[in-house]
């Protein structure tokens, strides 16, 4: 009864397998196509732009500095596998004013033709406790992180949807997955990117225009450096508890997801483990992904109670050492 019960398993996963391609979407292909990076100066969204370029992209950089653009734009043309690949850069901040992105957009596709791929990577991160943050962190956070990421996109759907193809990636983090010590405003921001990119992708499948959030973790980029100058101890102790990546590590794990239109892209053992724990109610981009959901979730939830209970520990100590050096500058 049991090798029958086993055979069945395997046939059914087997199954899954052979019928998993017929579902997922078809591949997009990057030769000739339009690109467009926001925040692509510096960081993961040069690392994208880069390596959208080396697989025959047309490449629109936008950002707010345009020293840093012309700079980016020098580095990614060292990459063209052919003489008719372009990089296009636009200064504008896409988090202020949507006349203005929409109009930049307009502009791109005018030179460089309908875009393709939009990938959401502007961004910026400011931590500390609760109660030390300005009201206005949140608010700066909420338009640079999420409104920056909702203009764009809105910039570009209407013709994605016209023309039945298209992605667009919006760059979460592991701190828009699991909620952490310092980042009240910095994860709320992060988190709203996934309510959106949920409901947006419900809306354009029918139109075979995919999404994809990507959760990388802690990156060694220009920004993480700034971000690491005015982090919490606690904040700091629980992100040394894994490893940082290299931004091209980064960059070519979201373009090879984003192609495939996968709505999750994560980075490594442990941000596979965070996606499967978090993947709640979010679309499957297979059978096969969904299966391993199922299977994992529970052994997952499991390693998490550890790391959530080593996470309290470090906030712990790090109260009872302030406690005693507030004791001790009395007593001085």
């Amino acid at each position: 009864m049991l090798l029958l019960a086993a055979a069945f398993l395997v046939a059914f996963v087997l199954l899954l397998y052979m019928v998993s391609p017929l579902i997922s979407p078809k591949p997009l292909a990057l030769p000739g196509a339009h690109v467009v990076v926001t925040g692509g100066s510096s960081g993961i969204g040069k690392c994208i732009a880069i390596e959208c370029y080396k697989q025959g992209a047309f490449i629109t950089l936008v950002a707010r500095n345009e020293d840093k653009l012309l700079q980016a734009k020098k580095e990614i043309e060292k990459h063209s596998i052919n003489d008719k690949q372009v990089v296009l850069c636009i200064s504008v901040d896409v988090s202020q004013d949507y006349s203005q992105v929409e109009n930049v957009i307009k502009q791109a596709q005018e030179k460089l033709g309908p875009v393709d791929m939009l990938v959401n990577c502007a961004g910026m991160s400011l931590s500390g406790k609760f109660e030390d943050l300005e009201v206005s962190t949140f608010e700066r956070l909420m338009s640079v992180n999420y409104l920056g990421s909702v203009y764009p996109s809105r910039a570009v759907i209407t013709t994605m949807k016209e023309r039945r193809v298209g992605r667009i990636v919006f760059i979460s983090s592991q701190a828009g997955q699991l909620g952490l010590f310092g980042f009240t405003a910095y994860s709320s921001s992060k988190f709203a990117i996934r309510g959106l990119a949920e409901a947006l992708q419900m809306e354009v499948k029918p139109y075979n225009v995919y999404v994809t959030v990507a959760y990388p973790p802690d990156t060694d980029t220009p920004g993480f450096a700034e971000e690491n100058k005015t982090k919490p101890l606690e904040t700091r102790l629980i992100s040394e508890t894994v490893s940082v990546c290299k931004p091209e590590q980064v960059a070519k794990q979201i373009v090879k997801d984003a192609i495939q239109g996968n709505f999750n892209s994560s980075i490594g053992s442990d941000g596979y483990m965070l996606s499967s724990l978090t993947c709640g109610m979010a679309p499957v981009t297979s059978i096969t992904e969904g299966l391993q959901q199922v299977v994992t979730m529970g052994l997952f939830r499991t390693i998490a109670l550890f790391y959530l209970g080593s996470f309290d520990s470090i906030v712990r100590r790090c109260m009872m050492q302030r406690a005693k050096s507030e004791i001790a500058d009395k007593t001085a």
